[in-house]
């Protein structure tokens, strides 16, 4: 059995709730506008830092109108590409983006309402988020975006152990910064190894 790591429960009970809902009509209305499900589901999937998920344009979800199976950005802060996968229903949820807003590939994916700002800004994006948080009676100071960046990267790690995979899906640089950012102890680290058994011949 794998070690834990930190607590992520706002964003995956959130998923829950809205997965049980039978009607993508039911989905939009718990989460609010259509955007918010795409902005909801992409942050989820793409494992994404705050500044990279809202300067998401169509042409790097998307080709001749149909929402790609992977993505690839290049992130703000290392300037290093990282590759992350597109679900079913984040795909419907951007391409129904796309087709309410009339999006073509040169357009942000999440457009600022401010006139002066091209894109969604994280301080506005964090605002979401803190309603997402409220609305399933959780502390909005406790779970904020880097709980959206965290969640499917902390249950990869706890499904498989892989530190190398999770280190790629958040484009970390150091393996240190993926065991830092997903608060693993050494004891925990070494409690991996140990599950880990190398024969040499």
């Amino acid at each position: 059995m794998l070690p834990s790591v930190r607590p992520l429960g706002a964003a995956l009970r959130l998923r829950a709730r809205i997965e049980k809902q039978s009607s993508f009509t039911t989905r939009l209305q718990m989460l609010g506008p259509v955007r918010d499900l795409a902005l909801f589901n992409l942050a989820i999937d793409s494992k994404l830092r705050a500044c990279d998920l809202v300067a998401i344009s169509v042409a790097d979800v998307a080709i001749s109108g149909r929402v790609r199976d992977r993505a690839i950005i290049i992130q703000k802060k290392t300037g290093r590409p990282v590759q992350f996968e597109l679900t079913d229903q984040t795909r419907g949820a951007v391409a129904a983006r796309i087709g309410t807003r009339r999006l073509v590939e040169r357009d942000d994916l999440f457009p600022s309402r401010v006139h002066l700002l091209p894109h969604l800004s994280t301080r506005q994006y964090s605002r979401v988020v803190e309603k997402w948080v409220s609305s399933i009676g959780l502390d909005p100071k406790r779970y904020g975006t880097h709980s959206m960046r965290q969640t499917k990267a902390a249950h990869i790690y706890k499904k498989t152990g892989n530190l190398r995979a999770v280190q790629l899906l958040l484009g970390h640089k150091k393996l240190e910064s993926t065991v830092q950012y997903l608060g693993i102890e050494v004891d925990d680290a070494l409690a991996i190894s140990e599950q880990v058994e190398l024969f040499i011949q």
